[in-house]
């Protein structure tokens, strides 16, 4: 099952079920893309605990080292951005990067989760971008300036059921429209529940919070106007258009 949470012509919020395109909440039944309602992030995290280096060939790209253990950084709910909305980044910046990354939601709140319970927490997954300003990114250790700008966490559009999802689905990104990151969940160095176990030894997760779960290879700057999508099997594409200042 896939449901996408959205804004109603009254301005109420539903979230309703998606299929072949279409929203549908009680009797009502809106294209995804209709003017008609504005489609919001799939959930309201309290935070979005993201993964850093958690594909081999992007840190090959990058130049970087593979960690011991899972990578950790947060964002805040300033960084959420929804389907179809224009994402600006702080100016006077020379690299603003693109980050295709499956996010797992969280359907409870949950603490000191074992591997093998792992999935039990977990209500569906979802698209992420993780934008990424690289400028600051590498000056500072905390990594505020560089991943928690506002609206540094697209996500959505839909929330998809675990069901929906192939282990091994692929996870990509295309900017105005060319292929620029082709990867898949198979490359993950720390899988799902490995990543489930180990932040929650340190942080409660609340019902809707986000883990982003990392990026593969391919990750390349932007420039003003350009439109980014991610795709991840058995979820769909989340799309955005990125204003560079």
């Amino acid at each position: 099952m896939k449901y996408v949470r959205f804004r109603d012509p009254a301005g109420a919020i539903r979230r309703g079920e998606y299929e072949n395109g279409h929203v549908q909440f009680a009797d009502e039944r809106y294209s995804l893309e209709s003017d008609e309602i504005d489609v919001l992030a799939p959930s309201e995290p309290s935070k979005v605990v993201c993964i850093g280096r958690n594909y081999a060939a992007h840190i090959d790209e990058m130049g970087s080292e593979t960690p011991d253990r899972p990578l950790l950084f947060l964002k805040g709910p300033n960084a959420v951005a929804g389907h179809g909305d224009t994402v600006t980044a702080p100016a006077g910046k020379d690299r603003i990067d693109h980050e295709a990354e499956l996010g797992v939601v969280i359907g409870e709140q949950c603490r000191h989760v074992p591997e093998s319970e792992a999935m039990d927490v977990v209500e569906g997954f979802t698209c992420v971008n993780d934008l990424s300003n690289r400028d600051d990114q590498e000056q500072e250790q905390n990594w505020i300036r560089g991943k928690a700008f506002d609206g540094a966490a697209p996500m959505g559009p839909v929330l998809a059921t675990p069901d929906e999802v192939p282990d091994d689905a692929t996870v990509g990104a295309r900017v105005n429209g060319d292929r620029k990151q082709d990867g898949s969940l198979a490359q993950l160095i720390f899988t799902i529940p490995e990543l489930i176990a180990e932040i929650t030894t340190y942080l409660t997760l609340e019902p809707g919070d986000v883990i982003a779960t990392g990026t593969p290879e391919g990750v390349s700057p932007l420039s003003d106007g350009d439109t980014v999508e991610i795709e991840i099997e058995g979820v769909g594409t989340l799309e955005n258009t990125v204003r560079v200042p």
